[in-house]
């Protein structure tokens, strides 16, 4: 039976927030007396993520996200709660713990600037104790996955975004660590360097079986790598389960695309509009979402009527999906606004 590696149980997070007022004379005031306000950040959170899981870890801004992340990876403290990640408590920092886990924020640097990466791997490899035999494998593997032998002796602020990244992964993976926390990892980058990134982290968590905690606002990210979502939103849980589950559950509607063998007159547009909504027309192709159970008999009455070249049926696209999810939490929660995420 797998392993839980990672344990949550009701953790909680409230910031104490302080409140400046405009004006002169209330700025002068607030020296003296100050106003403060609390944020939860984190509203209490129950989960369970196994040895060898690719999760995603999804939410609005100001959901609690980057919160949940810190505070296991040991760099903030909760107010309630427990966390468990590989039988250690994340926030008593002990050294065997950080040596086993590895953090990596999109927004967030971990080399030196001025430096060539490499100079950044070897203090690394100080820091954690690495065998220089065993580090020097690793660092040539991860280099020769991500193309970076050529790289290594340019400073880092000469290297493309996409080519950074690519080195804050190494950096994060030289010692090996059995657990990932991956926040945001392909933030700003382009089609090309997401690609990449992603390839990547599927091929080594696939290798390694390592276990990895994604958050990300790329939706491409998530069907790529990851079979598990959990959704957080106003601090707490709102689903957990499978990539496919989250659209059987949250929509009813189905993408029907149809190429025409004849031109598209303005009546068959009219016409089609009884079997769902018209979502894209570009001759000769015309697109439709329809309710899912209506899908068989819509198919039908149009092959029957029409000469048709091709037809696709496919779920709405992921990012409609979960933006519809956030949507209807943000509903829900109007009378307690999401608090932006706190650093």
């Amino acid at each position: 039976m797998p392993m839980a590696l990672i344990e949550l149980h009701n953790l909680q997070k409230t910031y104490r927030v302080y409140q400046k007022k405009e004006g002169l004379r209330a700025s002068i005031k607030g020296l003296f007396k100050r106003t403060h306000k609390d944020v939860q950040a984190v509203k209490g959170i129950n989960l369970q993520v196994e040895q060898g899981e690719f999760v995603a870890f999804l939410g609005p801004n100001g959901a609690g996200k980057t919160t949940t992340l810190k505070l296991l990876s040991g760099v903030i403290h909760p107010t309630s709660g427990t966390a468990s990640v590989m039988g250690y408590t994340p926030w008593e920092r002990e050294n065997d713990y950080r040596r086993r886990f590895a953090l990596v924020m999109g927004q967030k640097n971990q080399l030196w600037w001025d430096l060539p990466a490499q100079e950044s791997f070897r203090l690394h490899q100080q820091i954690y104790g690495i065998d220089t035999k065993q580090f020097q494998n690793t660092l040539d593997e991860l280099s020769d996955l991500l193309g970076l032998r050529e790289l290594l002796s340019q400073p880092v602020r000469e290297l493309s975004l996409g080519e950074r990244m690519k080195m804050e992964l190494t950096a994060a993976l030289l010692h090996s660590p059995e657990v990932l926390f991956l926040d945001e990892p392909t933030i700003g980058l382009d089609v090309v360097a997401q690609h990449n990134i992603q390839q990547f982290l599927k091929y080594y968590q696939e290798k390694r079986k390592i276990t990895i905690l994604l958050t990300s606002h790329y939706m491409k990210d998530v069907a790529a790598l990851c079979k598990r979502v959990v959704i957080i939103a106003d601090g707490r849980i709102q689903y957990d389960g499978s990539l496919s589950g989250i659209i059987d559950e949250t929509t009813n509607r189905k993408l029907v695309t149809l190429q025409f063998a004849n031109p598209i007159t303005d009546a068959l547009l009219e016409s089609l509009k009884h079997f769902g909504d018209l979502v894209k027309h570009e001759a000769p192709r015309v697109t439709l979402e329809v309710t899912r159970d209506d899908v068989p008999a819509m198919l039908t009455a149009i092959l029957d009527a029409h000469d048709i070249d091709d037809l696709i049926v496919e779920e709405p696209p992921l990012e409609d999906v979960i933006a519809d999810v956030f949507a209807r939490v943000s509903k829900a929660s109007e009378e307690e606004p999401f608090p932006d995420e706190v650093s």
